[in-house]
């Protein structure tokens, strides 16, 4: 197992790595919107919390030698269901055909009050 780390996305609070790379896979962690710039939250809902948690997780795969091409699954936890399709739009903007398998739930909390939290497993290109 090699863990995978860069400063271009927010360093783990906890136990765990960003990500870790085996058998020619990458495991990112769940990407909270944080800004790793200002360990804030961006300003806005959604839509901007979706957009950070997807530019985290391509600043790790980037680091891994991968790229959101690779990613092959994506989980996406959201404090609201009814924030689905704002939170679909902006995932749009980050995956083209053929998309990666997904899976999005609705739990009761996020860490630090999230509205979105991501993670995902991708192929390594070497």
């Amino acid at each position: 197992m090699k863990p995978i780390s860069t400063k271009q996305a927010p360093a783990a609070i906890g136990p765990y790595s960003q990500a870790i790379e085996h058998g020619g896979l990458v495991f990112v962690s769940g990407q909270l919107p944080i800004d790793p710039s200002t360990g804030n939250f961006p300003e806005g809902g959604i839509s901007e919390q979706t957009r950070q948690s997807l530019t985290n997780i391509r600043a790790i795969l980037e680091e891994a030698g991968s790229s959101m091409d690779q990613v092959l699954k994506t989980t996406v936890f959201l404090a609201d269901m009814g924030d689905f399709a704002k939170m679909n739009a902006v995932y749009s903007e980050f995956f083209s055909a053929p998309f990666p398998a997904r899976c999005a739930v609705a739990v009761k909390t996020l860490p630090k009050d999230a509205l979105v939290e991501i993670e995902c497993i991708a192929a390594v290109v070497k």
